[in-house]
């Protein structure tokens, strides 16, 4: 495959990521505010369904073959990201009963502060200073914005930032338990995995 081939291909996986997001935001929103649907947690079922058909598909296709797990040790671990990862969607879907989808995002962007936390908290990681420095901003930006946004609901933006704890916290979690390189799964193999609930 040339290297103009694979660039396509990347940047056309990256434009279907943010449309495909981006469509899922705002159906939950919509579904969640202008429809008297109150099912944050039907949501979060319908999501993690469809990650698994369609890793099952993808793998029955032989385009990605998902990789078996080898071991009981490597179920668990799988199994605990699993949890993680379905709490930190219902609680990212149950805040957009309260907040704006924007503000919701808006506070998404501290998940690298979360992660770089929780990673020196759990792991001792440290990043250099440059990397401390350039999240002062984004928090801050996030602190100012708190502020003066006219929808602010105190429950929705506990909720929105659980749900960033949260998927910062999967971020090091699975780093700590898939380190093991004879138990390393691939992403699509882990997704899959991970959207069965385990």
């Amino acid at each position: 495959m040339s290297s103009s081939s694979n660039t396509a291909t990347t940047i056309t996986v990256i434009v279907i990521w943010y449309a495909t997001n981006i469509l899922v935001l705002l159906g939950n929103k919509f579904l969640l505010s202008n429809t008297g649907f109150r099912q944050p947690v039907f949501l979060t079922l319908c999501h993690m369904t469809a990650c698994m058909f369609l890793g099952i598909i993808i793998s029955a296709s032989g385009w990605i073959p998902v990789k078996p797990l080898k071991s009981r040790m490597q179920l668990v671990k799988v199994s605990i990201l699993a949890v993680i990862f379905c709490s930190t969607i219902v609680l990212g879907n149950a805040s957009l009963k309260y907040l704006h989808v924007s503000f919701t995002q808006a506070i998404g962007a501290t998940t690298p502060f979360f992660t770089a936390l929780l990673a020196y908290f759990f792991q001792g990681a440290r990043e250099n200073m440059t990397t401390y420095m350039a999240l002062v901003p984004v928090v801050v930006g996030v602190i100012i914005a708190s502020g003066g946004e006219p929808n602010f609901h105190v429950l929705g933006f506990t909720l929105a930032m659980l749900a960033v704890a949260g998927r910062a916290l999967k971020s090091v979690v699975q780093s700590i338990l898939m380190s093991d390189p004879t138990e390393k799964l691939d992403p699509m193999s882990l997704l899959t995995y991970m959207s069965t609930g385990m």
